[in-house]
């Protein structure tokens, strides 16, 4: 598992866990972004600025400080999501 803002541009990725509070879990979800999605990256801004990702079909600007809250596998596969998402809480911990 990584953080999104480390993809490298054009890899495809799968969202395997959201490692954010209430306010970043509900903006992503305005963008269309959710656990199990496939993300394309097509672009990274330098000097720490947005990402440009592929959604659904849709391109979007994230900015970095979000971006390093989404957990992704490069290979996609998702066993379970509940484990993914203790993954997540034990390293907060």
């Amino acid at each position: 598992m990584m953080a999104l803002d480390t993809v490298e541009v054009r890899k495809q990725v799968r969202v395997v866990a959201i490692d954010g509070g209430h306010r970043v879990l509900a903006h992503l979800n305005t963008l269309g972004i959710h656990v199990g999605d496939w993300l394309t990256v097509v672009e990274r801004a330098p000097f720490r600025g947005p990402m440009l990702i592929e959604v659904n079909g849709t391109r979007l600007a994230l900015g970095r400080g979000v971006a390093a809250k989404v957990q992704v596998e490069i290979d996609g596969t998702v066993e379970s999501l509940t484990q993914a998402q203790k993954l997540v809480e034990a390293k907060k911990a």
